[in-house]
């Protein structure tokens, strides 16, 4: 397997650390965002999109983190991490659709802004991450785990920019019990970190 990616992208870390947490063999290609890369005809010929994670399961592309989530999950056969239970898939999928909406316009587009510049609100984006963070107090707060009682695809999903918050100027302290979820995830054999950047709070 070859995962096209960019070591800031919270959403390819997302790919890589599910490929990691599965440990399966693959090759990390870096994509030079910053030359536009992703917008030259040889990437777009593997998504149309112009965006990273790509995943290159030796011919087969799968694009879109949460996608890729899923595809590795199948493909390995790997049940735990996406149940078949109808209810249970369900619930997953309602987080990998916060993870597109609610994570995307609130501390990932925080962290856009610090990070690579990006022309969003400040003030509206990080209102919509602690509001996304409120919810996810309330739910944590009573489950150690987004779905069921070990970890998924959901929790992977939701890890990456909720832990890099802060680089947006998000800060995570009023959040105790989301902070215990991300030491969780980071606990997890094959854990791979997310490069963290000197950004808003994270500035030192």
């Amino acid at each position: 397997m070859k995962l096209y990616y960019h070591p800031l992208s919270g959403h390819a870390h997302r790919a890589r650390l599910f490929l990691s947490l599965l440990d399966l063999p693959h090759d990390l290609i870096e994509v030079d965002l910053a030359s536009g890369a992703h917008k030259k005809p040889e990437f777009l010929r593997l998504n149309p999109f112009g965006q990273v994670p790509v995943l290159d399961d030796d011919g087969v592309i799968v694009t879109d983190s949460n996608a890729i989530l899923v595809y590795l999950a199948k493909k390995a056969g790997r049940t735990e991490w996406l149940p078949e239970d109808a209810v249970v898939a369900a619930a997953i999928q309602r987080w990998l659709s916060v993870a597109a909406g609610e994570i995307a316009y609130g501390p990932a587009a925080a962290r856009l802004i610090t990070v690579f510049g990006a022309k969003f609100n400040p003030e509206e984006v990080i209102g919509r991450a602690h509001t996304l963070l409120g919810r996810l107090e309330s739910h944590l707060s009573q489950h150690d785990w987004l779905v069921g009682n070990g970890p998924t695809i959901a929790d992977v999903a939701i890890y990456s920019y909720v832990a890099r918050a802060p680089e947006g100027n998000v800060d995570l302290a009023a959040y105790p019990a989301v902070n215990r979820f991300l030491r969780r995830i980071e606990a997890l054999p094959g854990f791979v970190p997310f490069v963290e950047t000197r950004a808003g709070l994270s500035a030192a």
